[in-house]
């Protein structure tokens, strides 16, 4: 079966979430980047939003209503909006009590630790948060991550949509 409309909204988001994920992972290689806690959960969401919404894109392909992985890909991207915000903020307003490192380690630093064991090459962080040492068009890379967080919500919106519309005018079997 081919992809309709729908599915191949939810096979960009996909090839656009893993594309933005691997290219953080590249950008820290070539560059010599150090990326904190922060950096590494926002690529580890982007990585998983992309990998839900090729499953979405499968659901499709196979007849499927994309609902739950559509919803859960809703979920991640806007978690990464709001973490990617978070970190904007940091840099832009840098402080002592504005820091993600010292104090009590939270889940983020966790998960993100324990992550960093296992992968070190996709998320080792080495970095604090407050650095925004490279600038692309005069944003941060944290400023690139909400605005592409941003993008992709409003596409796994449009797609979920798109899907509620489109299962609600079936056919009734």
């Amino acid at each position: 079966m081919a992809l309709n409309r729908i599915g191949r909204l939810w096979l960009l988001i996909g090839i656009a979430g893993i594309g933005i994920g691997l290219a953080s992972v590249v950008l820290t290689e070539w560059l010599h980047l150090d990326p904190c806690h922060l950096c590494i959960f926002q690529r580890l969401l982007m990585l998983v939003a992309g990998a839900l919404a090729l499953v979405a894109a499968g659901v499709v392909w196979r007849g499927g209503n994309p609902l739950v992985p559509g919803v859960l890909v809703m979920f991640i991207v806007l978690s990464g909006v709001a973490v990617a915000a978070h970190h904007s903020w940091i840099q832009a307003y840098p402080s002592e009590t504005n820091s993600c490192v010292g104090g009590a380690t939270g889940p983020i630093e966790s998960v993100v630790e324990w992550l960093g064991q296992q992968m070190p090459t996709l998320f080792l962080a080495t970095g604090f948060c407050e650095d925004d040492g490279l600038r692309l068009f005069g944003l941060t890379l944290a400023n690139l991550s909400l605005l592409f967080f941003t993008a992709l919500t409003s596409a796994a919106l449009w797609a979920l949509l798109c899907s509620l519309r489109a299962r609600s005018t079936a056919p009734t079997r």
